[in-house]
């Protein structure tokens, strides 16, 4: 018997339109479970997919017997709300948006994929869907690390593509990210007589002046450019406005490129940093782009256009990590990821439709279908910002 709670969504509408369905669906992270339920019900009973349920992480897989499979997957938590859901369509400067939490960070891409999923009964290769749990918090919560703990067998791939926002274009890998504490130290006393004591917090200047005086590097990766940055993003010190302070920590987060693992990342800090006093918070390796592998190659000719580097840190380097090489290819500005406006163009919405079908199916066939469901898309679009409905 079907759990009358449990929201449904209608695959056969619009990628728009099955936006506004899940995001309508509040999943901040932790509270994943009644979006997982109707991403379930959506896709199970469907002959040509395998559904898999682990946690709040569904997986749906053909078993058709490809010489080669795809893992095609995206996140389904989002960051928590401020009077951004539910979603409403808005036009800007002659654009039409999805405006609301999660259509950038990344409902769209995953309306994308289950949109796909239900109707390519027929792919060029197998596909393996995964949409999984708290991508947006600490990383042992992550459902990709769940999903790989429990059935590595499901990450058994030659190739990944992850729905993270990249305008509907390619972004080749990932920047590595290091955040490390530096800390100095001094001699507590009262500052009507600071004479006694020793400012820990006047000692941090030349850890700053460090940061200040860097330039980060531009690092070349397999033809693409990727950008690093070393900054400050945290500073703390001082008990009291009497007391002279005797520890300052200055919280430190470097963004390095794939040319480098994440142990030489945190030596060339150490070569910085190395006159003070160090611990390591956070670490997470890199991706290089995965350009090279023959159907990273068929993918990016079928998209077109010309593949970027992903500046931040995404799953990407999960698959990597597993020897399968994987991009980021999503519908939604990144910028807007995350910001109280967050919004995305229809119109990307359905570009990447279009290139996920023009890849894994017949060019003519996706083409025609894209544009049908552009031109349903568009018009439903106005037609529901004028009443200002919402479904």
């Amino acid at each position: 018997m079907t759990d009358v709670s449990t929201p449904s969504l209608d695959l056969s509408q619009s990628t728009p339109e099955i936006t506004r369905q899940i995001c309508d669906i509040e999943s901040v992270s932790g509270n994943e479970g009644a979006l997982a339920d109707a991403i379930e019900a959506a896709v199970s009973g469907l002959p040509h997919l395998e559904v898999i349920r682990i946690g709040h992480n569904v997986v749906a897989r053909t078993r058709l017997g490809r010489a080669e499979r795809v893992v095609i997957a995206g996140h389904i938590d989002t960051v928590p709300l401020n009077d951004n859901l539910p979603t409403r369509w808005e036009e800007i400067d002659g654009v039409d948006y999805l405006w609301g939490r999660g259509t950038v960070d990344m409902k769209s891409g995953v309306a994308v994929q289950l949109k796909l999923a239900v109707e390519l009964t027929d792919p060029r290769v197998d596909i393996t869907w995964m949409w999984y749990e708290n991508e947006e918090v600490s990383s042992e919560l992550n459902g990709l690390g769940i999903l790989a703990a429990a059935r590595p067998d499901l990450f058994e791939a030659d190739f990944a593509i992850l729905g993270e926002p990249s305008n509907s274009q390619i972004e080749g890998g990932c920047n590595g990210t290091i955040r490390i504490e530096v800390r100095t130290f001094g001699t507590r006393a009262h500052s009507a007589r600071s004479w006694v004591g020793a400012n820990a917090i006047h000692a941090a200047g030349p850890v700053l002046d460090v940061l200040s005086r860097y330039e980060a590097a531009q690092v070349e990766v397999d033809s693409l450019i990727y950008r690093e940055g070393l900054n400050a993003v945290g500073i703390s010190g001082g008990i009291a406005g009497n007391v002279i302070p005797d520890e300052c920590m200055v919280h430190i987060n470097y963004r390095f490129a794939p040319d480098k693992t994440a142990d030489q990342a945190i030596a060339h800090l150490e070569q910085l940093f190395g006159a003070w006093d160090i611990t390591v918070v956070d670490r997470a390796e890199g991706a290089r782009p995965g350009l090279d592998a023959p159907l990273a190659r068929a993918f990016a000719e079928a998209v077109g256009g010309t593949p970027k580097p992903k500046y931040g840190w995404t799953d990407v380097a999960r698959f990597s990590a597993l020897g399968v090489p994987a991009v980021n290819y999503g519908p939604g500005d990144p910028v807007k990821a995350h910001a109280d406006d967050e919004r995305v163009s229809v119109q990307q919405i359905l570009d990447c439709e279009v290139g996920l079908r023009s890849w894994l199916q017949a060019d003519g066939e996706a083409r025609a279908v894209g544009a049908a469901d552009g031109a349903g898309a568009e018009a439903g679009a106005g037609a529901d910002a004028d009443a200002g409905t919402v479904r």
